[in-house]
């Protein structure tokens, strides 16, 4: 008990085997002292102080050693487990021991200091990653996922760590190219495959081995190129080639059979030459038309990416095209009646698109409304622009613009192709209402660029409606 209070008075631990030690380095002396006593070379009692003396000299000795080797252990300790310690707090009388402690703080600071800028970078690069729009992971040798960016937690779950990705990827062809590349069989390789959860969609995958100086567990990386949307353009594409084609070949032929006729048979006939002239001159409006809003379309969608920048004036935009279709109204007998309120403003758009979009929908108003009726344009400010289920709509007050005509009911089928490009209602074709089918496709595309929206209502009593929703400021986006 007494040497318990002892040790803990000197801030000794017990297990410090000081005593030990003592009597280790006390053995020699032992021996030398025992043999001259049995000798008689010097006394048993001689010898017996002498060893005593001997102990008591190492122990004032070794006891600042052990007891500053023990702060030293438990300053290492502290350090290792990541607790406060106050260096200040600790008593050094050694020389070498403090430079063993000034040693150990500067190795202490040194490799801190390289933890530090190890997570700063590693966070910097994971930010990076996560900016990534193309979903990429890094593997370990057996096929885990131990790294993944933003972009592919969100495509195959935010628990996709750790998982191997035989449970992510049903593909044989893709998890047989990573296994080439895991067996060092291949540096990388490239494929295209279907995946069918958590989406159909068709992907196109770069694995490739990651250098031998890279660290940690990750030995390749894979990264995903979803290809839906650029087949879908494509096909878009196409598609757009085959209807204009299309389109051209019908006036084209017509032109050319009457130019045919108009050469041979009815070369001395001038009611038939007046005749086949009149329809080849409405045959090249069309195409003319045609081209042009071909044209129109294709220019819209290459500005698709620039953030229109015109101060706008609507009320001034609404006079102007009054006042461009009052003839095709007048001649039809209808009326155009502008309702705007006093607390419109201004808008930041593209002030060209904004007038042809306003004069496609007047226009579409008049041609195919009722006649001896009346197109209202209403126009007011709103809070917020409805949501659209195709594309993104801009957040804050927007401009509602509602074109407003009598005529017949538009169907539900009818109205869900209305801005298809090419797309024309039946009932408009027989009775020969003139017009390429591409009026509401540019529309659609302004609106998109500007990100509003278009509505439709349409009934019996209350007429057809599409409503235009242009933002007041291209600011934040929904």
């Amino acid at each position: 008990m007494r040497l318990k209070r002892r040790y803990k008075w000197l801030n000794i631990e017990q297990n410090n085997k000081f005593v030990d030690r003592i009597l280790f380095l006390s053995v020699p002396s032992a021996l030398v002292l025992m043999i001259l006593a049995i000798f008689r070379i010097v006394s048993p009692l001689t010898a017996t102080l002498s060893y005593a003396a001997i102990v008591v000299f190492n122990s004032v000795l070794l006891l600042p050693i052990t007891f500053e080797l023990q702060q030293l252990k438990k300053y290492i300790a502290s350090l290792a487990s990541g607790a406060d310690v106050n260096e200040e707090e600790m008593v050094l009388s050694a020389k070498e021991t403090k430079e063993i402690i000034k040693s150990i703080n500067a190795m202490h600071h040194f490799w801190a200091q390289k933890a530090d800028d190890l997570e700063a970078q590693s966070i910097s690069d994971a930010a990076v990653l996560d900016t990534l729009p193309d979903p990429i992971m890094m593997i370990d040798r057996a096929g885990n996922i131990i790294g993944a960016n933003l972009s592919s937690r969100n495509l195959f779950g935010k628990n996709l760590m750790d998982k191997n990705i035989n449970t992510i990827f049903s593909s044989e062809s893709f998890i047989e190219a990573v296994n080439k590349v895991l067996k060092k069989q291949s540096e990388a390789e490239n494929l295209v495959f279907y995946i069918q959860k958590p989406k159909n969609q068709k992907l196109y995958a770069h694995i490739k081995q990651l250098p031998w100086l890279s660290k940690g567990r990750a030995v390749a990386v894979i990264s995903l190129y979803d290809m839906t949307k650029s087949m879908k353009i494509e096909k878009m594409q196409s598609d757009f080639v085959a209807n204009a084609s299309h389109e051209l070949r019908t006036p084209l032929a017509i032109i050319s059979g009457f130019i045919e006729t108009l050469l041979t048979s009815a070369k001395g006939d001038p009611d038939a030459q007046e005749k086949f002239l009149k329809i080849m001159q409405d045959q090249t409006s069309y195409m003319s038309a045609l081209i042009e809003n071909l044209l129109s379309l294709s220019k819209i969608e290459l500005s698709q990416d620039e953030k229109p920048h015109d101060v706008v004036n609507i009320a001034k935009i609404i006079n102007e095209v009054k006042a461009a279709l009052s003839l095709k109204a007048k001649e039809r007998d209808i009326l155009i009646v502008p309702k705007i309120e006093d607390n419109v403003s201004d808008i930041i758009a593209d002030e060209h698109q904004v007038k042809q979009l306003i004069q496609n929908l007047t226009d579409n108003a008049i041609k195919y409304g009722l006649s001896q009726s009346d197109v209202s344009i209403k126009v007011k400010m709103v809070d917020k622009i409805p949501a659209s289920k195709s594309f993104n709509v801009m957040d804050g007050p927007a401009v509602s613009i509602a074109i407003t005509n009598r005529g017949p009911k538009i169907s539900s089928e009818n109205m869900a192709r209305l801005t298809e490009r090419f797309f024309r209602m039946q009932e408009h074709k027989d009775l020969k209402i003139k017009g390429t089918g591409l009026g509401l496709s540019i529309a659609k595309q302004i609106i998109i660029r500007h990100h509003g929206n278009l509505t439709v209502s349409s009934g019996n009593l209350n007429g057809t409606t599409f409503t235009i929703y242009l933002p007041k400021n291209q600011s934040e986006i929904n």
